[in-house]
């Protein structure tokens, strides 16, 4: 299972990673980060394959995309020159306890 935890890790920053650069792929015009990008989003699903073989679908996907949402709003303020108000953060906040909320009633 730590195992499973460890490749859901690994899913989620290659999937915030090819996110971060869709800027740079500029529509799909520039070959190298359209690569970059569509890349990272094949590993990042077949991660997530490998992933539900040992954890249930419904909490890995969740963890995915919540985990992957929060950091990349994160990214987008910190070097996407992106804002950040107070909805945003409760947004962001409500997606991270929804998360946990949906760990915590799964492990019963």
């Amino acid at each position: 299972m730590y195992v499973a935890f460890g490749l859901l890790i690994v899913a989620i920053a290659t999937e915030v990673a090819a996110t971060s650069a869709l800027p740079r792929a500029e529509g799909f015009r520039d070959p190298f980060w359209s690569v970059v990008v569509i890349s990272g989003y094949a590993v990042s699903i077949w991660l997530l394959t490998l992933v539900v073989q040992h954890l249930p679908v419904s909490t890995t996907y969740a963890v995915w995309s919540g985990a992957g949402t929060a950091a990349i709003a994160v990214i987008g303020v910190m070097w996407l020159g992106e804002s950040m108000d107070a909805v945003k953060a409760a947004a962001l906040a409500m997606i991270v306890v929804g998360v946990v909320v949906l760990n915590l009633h799964g492990a019963h």
